[in-house]
């Protein structure tokens, strides 16, 4: 759409502010010619250093030429920033140019993690770091470590995130560096507003603006002043915000920053929407929208697109609110951000919603529910759990510090009030060694405080690790249907759906529910297992008996794809196991087999005896897996939600525990599978021991 055409959308009834909206697209013209006179200079500058180069190839010009026309056309031109990185690391390493390989290396990491590639981003960061490090920089570990916070953050990582402003911060304290001391409690401050803590929030922001005064810079001044807006505008002080978002705009528009300008309309219209003044918010919306035609700023695009979306909702224009939804979706599952595709699984059930579309409705309602808690699980609060820890700890040392310094200053004192040269080096040397024990003294309660905080620290994360997979589970594969079940009663309550459109939701509400009872019976077995340390009672165990108990209870599922289980396990074949735990053993493989089988296939158990042990394999005719998957079911670290040829859910919970139980019982399982061939779980077991009979007599 033309800046013409969308003067007319954006223009209010009022005639002053119909000529105000003529003078902002004035602006934002006049800053797009700015922005490329400002990228035409360092293009100029890196011509005149190329034609250098060839006189002295020890010249570091054209590699810092390269690394500042990259930073500058990071939201203007991703291949640009892409190609002026990659030919700055190529030049940088031909000259041994290290602290320009450096800055080449994070700009490349920009680059990925600006296209929703985080982990490559990661890489990247990590690879500049070490380099940084060989070369003991400090600003630019600090830089390098802010920047790997910065792309844990940006999918959802916050404890790594938080680890590496924490470390970045410690060094920029060190150093007096300012500017990173800002910036990085500016993030851990979103960290908390993520959290929706805005009062920890707010005290991270009033550190930055500590560290704004001393470096007395206006545009830093802005950049805080607009974050804190929005801020203000989340707790709900409008007036703040409205201040701080008028002074920020005014900074940035002096100085023609258009991704600043682009951010600080984008906030101005947040704050109207909260307020549920729509017009107003659409008009700052639309100020945004025109800047960003000459952005790449994906992520920013998203946060506005579903302000544009959720103001055209407020007004009634569905059409044009789910118009710009699946904007905001699209663009979100181009650089995978769950909370874009939150936010726009959240409106489109809206919009289904109030056009009457159930089905659609429910649909979206239960994609929201299963995003919001993974987001929730992943933004873990483990991360601030560490963070008090650290600061509890810092506390502590400061603590100690100064009273080792009150010490030493009381022992100088006593030292001045002797009269005599010998007697006073006599007291000299009695302080002087005093002092050195109670250093001592302090030092070792330093170290057993640091020693008892890093093993409580240990021992939360691993309580967390359990938990969140407790939580993961939960929030994945009991949460999201039991939410869809229970919008479909609402639904059905408020008279939204018919009984008739009710009944015909029930199948999929009765699959939901079997699936939810046999993750529930993992999950207690495991939890069980994970936090109270379920103990394993082995005895003499009869293999048939069980098989043929689960093929039992099996039987309806299989019956109901037209599954065959044929048990070829002898009966005299005996383990020395716990009956109930190999039970789950091979419940959970029979299951995964039936699940992974098409119709009319076949599951075969069979055994064969070996020196100590049986070895029992689960063979399936079923739709098989890849090298990569096969390297991750027994994964504690993965837990994805997979589907079956029916589309049956399963949590990768049931093969962890299976894991667990038969190592329990003295035994090993492995799996071979090939993609449309099928797959063979197997796992051993000790052979049932001999036990001596009393005869009577």
């Amino acid at each position: 759409m033309s800046l013409i055409n969308k003067s007319v959308r954006i223009c209010l009834p009022n005639l002053f502010h119909q000529s105000a909206v003529c003078i902002f697209i004035l602006f934002n013209s006049n800053f797009v010619i700015s922005q490329n006179s400002s990228i035409s200079e360092l293009r100029q500058e890196l011509n005149d250093s190329k034609n250098k180069r060839y006189y002295d190839l020890r010249d570091t010009v054209y590699v810092n030429a390269l690394n500042k026309l990259a930073f500058a056309e990071r939201f203007y031109s991703s291949d640009n920033l892409y190609d002026y990185s990659t030919k700055a690391i190529a030049h940088s390493k031909r000259i041994k140019y290290y602290e320009g390989n450096v800055h080449a290396l994070l700009n490349l990491g920009r680059y990925y993690t600006n296209k929703g590639n985080p982990n490559k981003g990661i890489l990247k960061f990590q690879e500049a770091l070490k380099l940084a490090d060989s070369i003991r920089n400090k600003s630019l570990l600090i830089e390098t470590q802010g920047k790997i916070g910065d792309a844990n953050a940006s999918k959802g990582n916050y404890t790594n995130a938080l680890n590496g402003y924490l470390k970045a911060l410690e060094l920029a304290d060190d150093t007096k560096n300012h500017r990173m001391i800002s910036i990085l409690n500016g993030n851990i401050a979103d960290l908390y507003i993520a959290q929706s803590d805005y009062e920890q929030a707010m005290y991270h922001f009033l550190k930055v603006k500590k560290a704004d005064a001393v470096i007395g810079d206006e545009i830093n001044i802005a950049q805080t002043a607009i974050n804190m807006a929005s801020l203000y505008g989340k707790m709900g002080q409008y007036d703040h915000a409205i201040f701080n978002a008028n002074s920020s705009i005014k900074v940035f528009e002096k100085h023609k920053l258009i991704d600043w300008i682009a951010h600080a309309y984008e906030i101005k219209g947040n704050l109207y929407l909260y307020q549920d003044k729509l017009e107003w918010a659409l008009y700052w919306f639309d100020q945004s929208e025109l800047i960003h035609e000459h952005l790449e700023d994906d992520r920013q695009r998203i946060d506005l697109f579903h302000g544009i979306a959720e103001a055209h909702l407020g007004l009634k224009k569905d059409s044009i609110a789910e118009l710009y939804t699946h904007k905001a979706l699209e663009l979100s599952k181009t650089i995978n951000s769950a909370t874009g595709k939150r936010k726009s699984a959240e409106i489109l059930y809206k919009i289904n919603k109030h056009r009457a579309n159930h089905e659609i409705a429910l649909g979206y309602h239960e994609t929201y529910h299963s995003l919001s808690d993974s987001i929730i699980n992943n933004a873990g609060e483990n991360s601030l759990l560490l963070l008090k820890t650290k600061t509890t700890y810092e506390e502590q040392k400061a603590a100690l510090i100064v009273s080792n310094a009150e010490a030493l200053a009381n022992q100088k004192n006593y030292i001045t009030g002797f009269l005599g040269i010998l007697l006073a080096l006599i007291l000299i040397i009695f302080l002087v060694k005093r002092s050195e024990k109670i250093q001592k003294n302090l030092n070792a309660k330093l170290k057993n405080k640091q020693a008892a905080l890093e093993k409580h620290e240990a021992e939360l994360m691993e309580i967390n690790q359990t938990k969140d997979k407790l939580f993961s589970i939960i929030g994945h594969d009991l949460r999201a249907p039991i939410g869809a079940f229970q919008g479909l009663i609402q639904m059905f309550r408020k008279g939204e759906v018919n009984q008739k459109e009710f009944l015909s939701f029930i199948p999929k509400l009765g699959s939901d529910i079997d699936h939810i009872s046999f993750t529930l019976n993992n999950l207690l077995s495991w939890g069980h297992s994970q936090m109270n340390g379920s103990t394993t009672r082995p005895e003499n165990t009869s293999l048939t008996g069980i098989i043929e108990e689960n093929m039992n209870l099996l039987a309806e599922i299989a019956n109901s794809k037209s599954i065959k289980i044929i048990n070829e396990v002898p009966e005299d074949f005996m383990t020395w196991s716990d009956s109930n735990q190999i039970t789950i053993v091979l419940r959970n493989l029979i299951s995964n087999s039936l699940k992974f089988t098409p119709e009319n296939g076949m599951v075969t158990l069979r055994a064969k005896e070996l020196k100590d042990y049986y070895e029992i394999a689960v063979i399936d005719t079923g739709v098989g897996m890849d090298k990569e998957t096969r390297a991750k079911i027994f994964s504690k670290n993965d837990n994805v939600t997979t589907y079956g040829t029916n589309n049956e859910k399963g949590t990768g919970l049931g093969l962890m525990l299976c894991k667990e139980m038969v190592e329990k019982n003295n035994g090993e399982i492995w799996v071979d599978s090939a993609p449309k061939i099928g797959t063979t779980f197997y796992f051993t077991l000790p052979k049932a021991k001999k036990v001596a009979i009393q005869r009577a007599g």
